[in-house]
């Protein structure tokens, strides 16, 4: 019995693993120009006047989360790797590759993104 309970815990942790993540919202107008905002797994910015655009908030380098807004640039703390919040894009780090794009979608004033 033991066997078969840890058995069963061990397949619904994986399978809640492998479920893809919720969306994050915010209200358009909370998205400063020129900047952005950090939700959960997203990072949802606004590098000119209604552009929006959305990545992942995982670090490319070594999947850490980027917790830090600068400006135009949003930072991973952990090995500090800079991304341009405009096309995501590496600025400086160990980070390689730049940012992975996420779905944004608008609806009247309302954002939402999933990655």
């Amino acid at each position: 019995m033991f066997l078969l309970g840890t058995a069963t815990t061990f397949a619904g942790a994986f399978l809640a693993a492998c479920g893809t993540a919720p969306n994050e919202e915010i209200a358009a107008t909370e998205v400063p120009v020129g900047s952005s905002v950090i939700l959960g797994s997203v990072i949802i910015a606004q590098p000119t006047a209604g552009n929006f655009v959305a990545y992942s908030s995982a670090c490319p380098h070594q999947g850490s989360r980027i917790t830090k807004v600068d400006g135009d640039t949003v930072i991973c703390t952990n090995h500090n790797s800079i991304f341009n919040i405009a096309d995501g894009a590496v600025v400086d780090g160990p980070a390689r590759s730049g940012l992975s794009s996420a779905t944004l979608k608008q609806d009247g004033d309302t954002l939402s993104a999933s990655v």
